[in-house]
């Protein structure tokens, strides 16, 4: 990551989006660490960053489910230090959601968590990011193209972030460049999303035989901002290898 450039990053006050945040800082950038509720995790991250480069991190809290919210996030970043170079959109809501199960609500807790925070925040970011040649990585997920049953509302919204990186890679083209990771499984939820038996068997069809980390999620999104100049809405796995194993 060149030297002064701002990376906005969403959902990044805790794992996938506190690695990606802390790499990318790491490198040289700046970074505008975004959180919903995790205020204080993210202040956290924010002080052991300016530790290391003064006024180098910030935080910056919005609920992404509103589109008004998205653009004053965007907006604020941007006049922390006057640009905006890249966006992570890593915000999510992960819930296993049994058909049967779902309202209305929890759809659109789910979609909006995923497919609306990120089309909306790319929206208000895009003049920003066309002003300076940037890029955007969305973080979507290998069961976006492989589904996990009992859990139709998220891989739907998953698969949507799929569709809107290629969309967004012809539209914002060609100063701006559009891709996403999609992570496999990686270090398991704090909440009892899978059993001890389902992550077993999980971790038992990995080719590279482990689950993922943040890391190495980190190290796939700064290899697209950084890396891969001739690479516009390309998906990213980094499953280690599961979505080759037929099920």
């Amino acid at each position: 990551m060149h030297p002064n450039r701002v990376v906005l990053v969403t959902g990044a006050a805790r794992r996938i989006g506190a690695r990606i945040a802390t790499h990318l800082h790491a490198r040289g950038a700046d970074v505008a660490i975004h959180c919903r509720h995790s205020v204080e995790q993210a202040q956290a991250l924010v002080a052991r960053l300016n530790a290391v480069r003064a006024d180098s991190a910030r935080a910056f809290e919005a609920d992404l489910s509103r589109a008004s919210a998205g653009e004053r996030l965007v907006q604020s970043a941007g006049d922390w230090h006057g640009r905006i170079d890249a966006l992570v959109n890593n915000a999510s809501t992960f819930l296993r959601t049994p058909l049967g199960s779902v309202d209305e609500s929890l759809w659109a807790s789910i979609v909006d968590g995923n497919l609306k925070a990120a089309f909306f925040t790319s929206q208000a970011a895009a003049p920003w990011l066309r002003a300076a040649r940037g890029a955007i990585v969305n973080v979507t997920d290998a069961r976006a193209e492989r589904p996990l049953a009992g859990f139709s509302a998220y891989a739907a919204a998953k698969a949507g972030l799929v569709a809107l990186t290629r969309a967004l890679a012809l539209e914002l083209a060609p100063e701006v460049r559009v891709n996403a990771v999609a992570p496999g499984s990686l270090d398991w939820p704090e909440h009892d999303v899978f059993t001890e038996a389902e992550q077993r068997a999980i971790e038992a069809a990995i080719p590279l035989q482990r689950i993922g980390t943040g890391e190495d999620v980190a190290r796939a999104v700064a290899f697209l901002l950084d890396d891969a100049d001739y690479v516009t809405g390309h998906i990213l796995h980094v499953d280690g290898g599961a979505s080759l194993v037929s099920r």
